[in-house]
């Protein structure tokens, strides 16, 4: 009853102090607040109205920068290899997945770092010096990426990608689309993780079906198997020094 008590009062004195102060504050002389007033305006210069359109367009990139991130870098493969190390464990929500995405971003700043400081030596740092425009700064940036891209997309799914926009067959690779490229460079990384996935549940799955069966041969059947077979697979994932063995492989993966 005191704590409740105790509670309320905080919770009263915390909605009623505001209308304390403006009182207070009337009281001496008034409150300064902040207003924002919106209107329309004509113009005479026709870049003023591009240079809105621009910061409404970057507005919106901004909104899509986690699924720009997502889709053009090693994200996707590194946190879907994770995810499937989670379930082969069986250790349910642990990992939790905070530190899956955390442990996966990182690693792909790793991974990406060579393209990043590519694209701030040639597209950033000349745009925010004025020596290129934004057309020229973008077409510098998406240079790394796509190079990145190229080299983590197979050809097959390239080739289905470019069947199904309707695109004529490029004689080079610079003339790939990056619409194109970008959904091949997806899938193939899913088909890449999904392969790594597969490798990383063998050894776990090996010790499921032995310990299930040496309950079942024990006469146990009421006994779940995952709840004996857990910690053996802890220890033998501790004891081959796995998260070394995990991380160090989807960072070679990319060569």
């Amino acid at each position: 009853m005191r704590v409740f008590f105790i509670g309320s009062l905080l919770t009263l004195v915390t909605l009623l102090g505001p209308s304390f102060a403006l009182a207070q504050a009337k009281n001496v002389g008034g409150v300064t607040l902040p207003t924002v007033s919106l209107g329309f305006t004509s113009t005479q210069k026709p870049d003023e109205v591009v240079n809105v359109v621009k910061i409404v367009i970057l507005l919106t990139i901004l909104t899509l920068a986690p699924a720009i991130l997502i889709m053009m870098t090693s994200f996707t493969r590194i946190v879907v290899v994770l995810a499937f190390l989670r379930q082969a464990l069986g250790t349910q929500q642990m990992p939790p997945n905070q530190l899956i995405v955390g442990l996966s971003l990182f690693l792909s700043f790793l991974i990406m770092s060579p393209f990043l400081n590519d694209i701030n030596s040639k597209a950033l740092q000349p745009y925010l010096k004025g020596t290129i425009s934004q057309e020229d700064a973008a077409d510098q940036a998406m240079r790394p990426l796509r190079k990145f891209m190229f080299a983590q997309t197979r050809d097959t799914d390239l080739a289905l990608f470019l069947k199904m926009g309707r695109v004529e067959q490029p004689k080079t690779r610079a003339d790939v689309p990056s619409v194109v490229l970008i959904p091949a460079f997806v899938i193939s990384e899913l088909k890449t993780a999904f392969e790594i996935g597969f490798i990383i549940y063998l050894p776990f799955l090996i010790i499921d079906m032995v310990v299930a069966s040496v309950l079942m041969a024990m006469g146990m059947m009421m006994v779940p198997p995952i709840v004996v077979s857990l910690p053996f697979k802890l220890m033998v994932f501790v004891l081959v020094d796995g998260w070394s063995l995990i991380v160090g492989s989807l960072v070679k993966s990319f060569g």
